[in-house]
């Protein structure tokens, strides 16, 4: 019998993102399960562009293993003022660590541009996955209808320098 790879631990990269993966960081946001139902009118019509990716700093994990070097997530650090703006796991692609790699990865990034606290705007099903990255419940930011018609909670990543 062949022994198989545990789907946590499958190679992942971490790279800069490309023009060439607009279309499929916002086919992952636009077709993320987690903002179906009630949540769906928070990124009907949302947009990653080129733009975007040239005026942030954008990073998209992908699968080492599979042939087409296929984006399974992604995350977008602001620096000014310092925010994690997007992060986002390919529904297939859940439960294989790549939220925790980009999580760190970001922390990383935030180090090395001399960053000491990130916010982060949570979607209040992502809270709970934020909490048990490691950050820390600061606040709350309150609906903005009709685009975001519900309060959310604002955590905040704490940086230590090395």
């Amino acid at each position: 019998m062949r022994s198989r790879t545990s789907p946590v631990s499958r190679p992942i990269t971490i790279r800069r993102a490309v023009e060439r993966d607009a279309k499929r960081l916002t086919r992952i946001v636009r077709g993320s399960g987690a903002y179906e139902g009630m949540y769906a009118s928070a990124v009907a019509g949302y947009r990653v562009g080129p733009d975007y990716i040239e005026a942030h700093r954008v990073f998209v994990a992908v699968g080492a293993d599979e042939q087409d070097g296929r984006v399974l997530g992604f995350y977008s650090l602001v620096l000014a003022p310092p925010e994690l703006d997007l992060m986002f796991v390919a529904d297939e692609a859940q439960g294989r660590g790549i939220g925790r790699r980009l999580v760190a990865h970001m922390r990383s990034e935030a180090r090395a541009a001399g960053i000491d606290r990130v916010k982060v705007v949570s979607h209040l099903p992502a809270a709970g996955f934020y909490h048990r990255a490691g950050a820390v419940r600061t606040g709350t930011a309150f609906a903005n209808p009709p685009a975001v018609p519900w309060d959310r909670p604002e955590f905040e990543f704490r940086i230590p320098s090395e």
